[in-house]
Parts: C-alpha cells; sequence; structure tokens
C-alpha cells in the first residue's frame, strides 16, 4: 500500500517507516522537523536501502497537505505528528489544542475529501489516567489528568464521530504505553531536538556524564519499592504493531481501539537497576518529591492486539536497556 506517514522523521515513526517498507509498503513522510531532525530521513534511506519520499510541511497547512494527497494518493495514514511531553502540556495548552486536534482535524478533512480512508491514530495510554484495576483493557474507564492526554481523547472522539457519519472510513487507534530502545542497526533513535522529558533518555545521559544525576519523582508510592510502574515496550515492537494495523480488515464505518505494550509493569527503580546491570554502567539517581499528574502504575491488558492484530512483543526489557545505551553511545556523545 502507499501509506502518508505523519511525523515520520520523530522518533516512532522513523521506526515506521522500516517496519513498512520491509513489509512491502511504500511510505512517505510528512513532517515539518519541529522536533526531529533531517539526518533521521537520510539514516532511513540508508537503513531501508532505498528512496523515501519526504516532504517538509506542518499537518496542519491545509494546502500544501491537499498538494501531498493529490500527487501521492495514499491508501492510508498513520498519524504520529503531535507534541507529547505531560509538563509542556500542562504550560501550552493551546499549543497543544493547536497541534494535537487542530492539525488532526485538518488531516481528517484532507483524507475525507481526497478518498483516503484509513487512519491508524497514534494516542496515549495516558487517556485512562490514574486506573485502579489492572492490567488495563480497552474498556478502562478514560479519565484524563493533563492537557497532552486530553487532546488525544479528544481527537479520538472526533475519529468516532467521523466513522459514525461517514460510511466508508475506518480508524485504528493505537494506545501507546512507554515505547524505549532503539532499531538495532543504531541508526535510528529518540533524539529530539526539544530537552528529553522521557526516563531512558535522561538515564542514558546520566550514564555517560552528561547530567549529573536522575531525578526518581516519588519513592512513596504504594507499589513494590515506591516508585511509580509503568508498561516499557520497545520501539521495534511499536511500530510493527502500525504495520499490523495498516494492513488489518477493518469494516467500513468502524472504530478500534488497541492497547499496545508488553503486560509487563516495571517499576522506575528495577528499569535503573537493570539498566545498570545490563550495560555494567553506573547512573546516579535521587529519590525526589512526587511530580504533579504522574500515573502510579500504568500496565497494558494485550489480549486485544494479540487477537485483532495478530501482534507480540519479541523484544525483552534487557533488549530495551542495551539497545538504548549503544544508540546514545553511538549518536549523542
Amino acid at each position: 500500500m502507499k501509506i502518508l506517514i505523519t511525523g515520520g522523521c520523530g522518533y516512532i515513526g522513523s521506526h515506521a517507516v522500516v517496519e513498512l517498507v520491509n513489509a512491502g509498503h511504500e511510505p512517505l513522510i510528512v513532517d515539518d522537523l519541529s522536533n526531529s531532525k533531517l539526518i533521521a530521513h537520510q539514516r532511513l534511506e540508508e537503513l531501508c536501502g532505498r528512496k523515501i519520499l519526504f516532504f517538509q510541511t506542518n499537518v496542519s497547512d491545509y494546502l500544501n497537505l491537499k498538494k501531498v494527497f493529490q500527487c501521492f494518493q495514499p491508501e492510508a495514514v498513520i498519524h504520529f505528528a503531535g507534541y507529547k511531553s505531560v509538563p509542556e502540556s500542562a504550560l501550552l495548552p493551546l499549543s497543544y489544542y493547536a497541534n494535537n486536534v487542530g492539525a488532526t482535524c485538518t488531516l481528517l478533512k484532507v483524507m475525507v475529501e481526497s478518498g483516503c480512508n484509513k487512519i491508524v491514530f497514534s494516542s496515549t495510554a495516558s487517556v485512562y489516567g490514574n486506573p485502579t484495576v489492572f492490567p488495563i483493557n480497552e474498556a478502562s474507564p478514560t479519565v484524563v489528568t493533563n492537557t497532552y492526554a486530553r487532546t488525544k481523547l479528544i481527537s479520538e472522539s472526533m475519529l468516532e464521530d467521523l466513522t459514525n457519519t461517514n460510511k466508508d472510513f475506518t480508524a485504528v487507534i493505537l494506545r501507546y504505553f512507554n515505547p524505549v530502545g532503539a532499531h538495532p542497526s543504531m541508526m535510528i533513535g529518540e533524539d529530539p531536538s526539544q530537552p528529553p522529558g522521557n526516563l531512558f533518555p535522561i538515564i542514558c545521559r546520566v550514564a555517560s556524564g552528561q547530567l549529573p544525576l536522575l531525578s526518581i519523582y516519588g519513592g512513596d508510592y504504594p507499589t513494590r519499592d515506591g516508585t511509580c510502574v509503568r508498561d516499557f515496550i520497545h520501539v521495534c515492537d511499536l511500530a510493527r504493531g502500525h504495520v499490523n494495523a495498516v494492513e488489518s480488515t477493518v469494516e467500513p464505518n468502524r472504530i478500534s481501539r488497541i492497547n499496545l505494550g508488553t503486560g509487563c509493569g516495571y517499576s522506575v527503580r528495577e528499569v535503573v537497576e537493570r539498566f545498570q546491570l545490563v550495560n555494567k554502567v553506573s547512573v546516579n539517581f535521587e529519590i525526589a518529591g512526587r511530580r504533579l499528574g504522574d500515573v502510579v502504575v500504568s500496565y497494558a491488558n494485550t489480549n486485544f492486539a494479540r487477537a485483532i492484530l495478530k501482534w507480540t512483543p519479541n523484544y525483552t526489557l534487557d533488549d530495551m536497556c542495551m539497545h538504548a545505551w549503544k544508540w546514545h553511545l553511538r549518536n549523542s556523545i
């Protein structure tokens, strides 16, 4: 299939491009490079051994996006282009609504006008808020606790309204847990233009001496060691889930919401200790005060992904730690 990928030079998007090419599809990247780098496109071409079509524009630019659709005529879209920092969303709510909701609305408008009727949408497990029943399944209540999650949930509602009224349109919403790691080739990985806020890039910077220490926010939560518990998923497994989603047979006028995680919960402290053991490095850390809006425990029930997408994760936490560190050593120092 000819598949348009918004945010295809970003962390998850770039890995999805590789998996799509490996599966025999033809991707076109649309990215404004606001939080990604052009070198990712160059490395994708080298890694895939072929030209990868690329168009630099923001998804909210209706006229440019319309031209892209007219020229490429995609059969489906995978929509990654979105802001994703919870703390930043609290400081810049209007930017998050403009980019995560407004740009998605523009994209859907162009899709409908162009007769492109399938989208795989990048959402988040943050829409579940602070759940009390684990593992989290797709029927769990959505109770958003931050602006980032709210923009994703609004976009999900927009997709539901569209599929309810458009007899030809289908949507697969993938709710990610915590993507980490890098491609085993070490040619692509997490390399944001903005200062990182995710756990693994910070761990790597502390281990390499670029940062003095890691602050673990909260050591008195009701978990096995007092730190928050998360479901970490290797980015290549996550990317492969998108290929399965875009290839899946979804009836027209339908929407599916699917968790993508491993189904295993690891505490932040356990991850730090595992990272040190696997990579034989030292990571200085401190237990700091709780951070406003942090979810205590979050890990996925993956039964739906296994049944509907025929997808299972292949990589272990050790793989995630090793690949993240090797990527950092090769590309960030």
